[in-house]
C-alpha cells in the first residue's frame, strides 16, 4: 500500500552503545533509487501513567531533566525491562516513583514520540482506585509528587507551562475521558 514511500536499508552499523541508548547509522535507498543515511536510535519502549484520584485530582511529578536543563510537569512514567510486559511495568513505576497502587487499569493508546530519529513508543494507561503507600525512586532518581485538576493542566499546557509531550497528550485523553466523550480500551 505505501510502498511507493518506503525506504530500504542496505547495510548499517551501531554509531553508538550506551548504558541506556543505542544509535545506528544506516545506510538506505529511498523510493527514487537515490542513497541517502539514516541515523536513529533503538529505544525499549516506556509507559504512562495517568493516575487519576477518587476526588478527580491528577497526580503529577517535578522533575529535572539535564537535557534541557530544567523542571518538567509530568505523568509518572518509566523504561520497559527486557521482556517486560507494558501493564506490568506500568504498575512497578506507578509504585516506584509516587509509592501508589491501583486497583483499576485501563490500557489508553500508544504513541511514537520522536518518529523522525526514534522507535520509542509509550504505552499510556489509566490507573484509577489509588492507594497510597511508599515510593522506592532508583538511585539517583529525585521529583516531587503534587496534584492538579484536568482544568488546571489544560490551562498549563495552554499557556507553555506544561510542554512534555506525553503529559500534554495524556491530558488530552483524560479532559476526553472526564467528559463521557473518549473511553480506554
Amino acid at each position: 500500500m505505501d510502498s511507493h514511500l518506503k525506504e530500504t536499508r542496505i547495510d548499517g552499523e551501531t554509531a553508538y552503545e550506551g548504558h541506556f541508548l543505542k544509535v545506528n547509522r544506516d545506510r538506505v535507498k529511498l523510493p527514487d533509487g537515490s542513497l541517502s543515511q539514516r541515523e536513529y536510535i533503538r529505544h525499549p519502549g516506556a509507559v504512562v501513567i495517568l493516575p487519576l484520584l477518587p476526588d478527580g485530582r491528577v497526580l503529577l511529578e517535578r522533575q529535572y531533566r539535564y537535557p534541557n536543563d530544567r523542571v518538567f510537569v509530568e505523568f509518572p512514567a518509566g523504561k520497559i525491562d527486557p521482556g517486560e510486559d507494558p501493564l506490568a511495568c506500568a504498575k512497578r513505576e506507578l509504585q516506584e516513583e509516587t509509592g501508589y497502587t491501583a486497583t483499576d487499569w485501563k490500557f489508553v493508546c500508544t504513541i511514537h514520540n520522536a518518529i523522525a530519529y526514534s522507535d520509542e513508543h509509550l504505552d499510556l494507561f489509566l490507573a484509577t482506585g489509588l492507594t497510597p503507600g511508599e515510593a522506592k525512586l532508583d538511585e539517583g532518581e529525585f521529583l516531587e509528587l503534587f496534584t492538579s485538576t484536568v482544568p488546571e493542566m489544560l490551562e498549563q499546557v495552554r499557556r507553555g507551562e506544561i510542554t512534555d509531550v506525553k503529559t500534554i497528550i495524556g491530558t488530552f485523553w483524560l479532559e476526553k475521558i472526564l467528559a463521557g466523550s473518549w473511553q480506554p480500551d
